[in-house]
């Protein structure tokens, strides 16, 4: 069951049924809110202290691996979120739409991402830098692309762009500048942490989703409406998947590359996306505005999971079979 369906994902679904049917009220929105904006800091504080300058300069290298992951994360996947824009009313809700544009603009993951390249015996050092950097610049180029492309549909207005640079950019900057006396003792304490992690992304999603249920969320949002965002978010990844592959392979990367490219190139950062929608949407609907980055985390992991085992089968296969002497 692990393989196809992310234990992470249901903690998600669990928090959003939990929302539904207990959602924070009164003096306890207050209180849960407070928990989210700490939790986000929290999180950007802890990547800033995770990420090595180092391998972000070594990784730089391999300019033009990191330049078709960087182009199919921050232009190919914002093209097709507003090409998607032809799919509403009659398939999806400007919220939904807005959701979708929001899932094209984020960065790559980097756990998955350097797991399923590891699996698949892609180029590993690639990944974790490709994927690393990513993050980083993502930090800067969402919320800019979400004002420039959503800034003509009711997008977000200067002042979440100012809360950007307060919850976001500030706490990554401190764990930067700190990294070298922490750095270590974060490296020690990597699963304990990620226990943190998970559980301030898991505050952050329930009080999203306590705002949107007392706002009327899952009445706006029927169940063919909801299939038929699965279907758009399915067919946003296979696009990409073929798009990456055969890019990587026309410009004549090799295996391990094109494996690294695919696996970076295709993937949307759940961790990074719930606590920023957090604060670029603070005023509107976030809990309808970061379903659609959760159905996507789901397929992602469920499709490029097959699609690793593949890539490693094929890799077993093509491999020399050594000579009795």
């Amino acid at each position: 069951m692990s393989r196809f369906v992310d234990p992470y994902l249901l903690a998600l679904l669990g928090t959003v049924a939990l929302a539904s049917v207990l959602p924070a009220r009164g003096a306890g929105t207050a209180v849960v809110d407070g928990g989210a904006d700490i939790a986000v800091g929290l999180l950007f504080f802890l990547y800033g202290a995770r990420l090595s300058p180092r391998a972000v300069a070594d990784g730089v290298r391999h300019w033009r691996l990191h330049l078709v992951v960087f182009a199919s994360t921050f232009v190919l996947f914002p093209l097709l979120g507003l090409a998607a824009h032809a799919l509403v009313p009659a398939v999806l809700t400007s919220e939904l739409y807005v959701g979708l544009v929001f899932l094209c603009v984020l960065p790559s993951t980097v756990q998955s991402s350097i797991a399923f390249t590891s699996i698949a015996r892609g180029n590993v050092p690639a990944a974790i830098c490709s994927a690393s950097l990513s993050n980083l610049a993502g930090i800067v180029l969402t919320p800019v692309l979400v004002g420039l492309l959503l800034a003509t549909r009711g997008g977000i207005s200067a002042q979440p762009m100012l809360d950007i640079g307060v919850q976001l950019l500030l706490p990554f900057a401190a764990g930067q500048l700190l990294r070298r006396w922490i750095g270590e003792w974060i490296t020690r304490n990597r699963r304990v942490l990620g226990y943190v992690d998970r559980g301030s992304i898991l505050l952050v999603v329930y009080s999203a989703f306590s705002q949107g249920v007392q706002a009327g969320i899952w009445q706006q949002l029927p169940v063919p409406r909801l299939g038929a965002l699965l279907a758009v978010s399915a067919a946003l990844l296979g696009l990409v998947l073929l798009v990456t592959s055969g890019s990587a392979r026309w410009l004549g990367f090799n295996l391990e590359d094109r494996i690294a490219i695919v696996f970076c190139g295709s993937k949307k950062s759940l961790a990074s996306g719930v606590p920023m929608a957090a604060v670029l949407f603070a005023d509107q609907g976030v809990g309808l505005i970061v379903l659609p980055l959760m159905l996507f985390h789901q397929l992602q992991l469920m499709v490029c999971a097959v699609l690793a085992r593949r890539y490693a089968n094929a890799r077993t296969a093509l491999a020399p079979v050594p000579v009795a002497s």
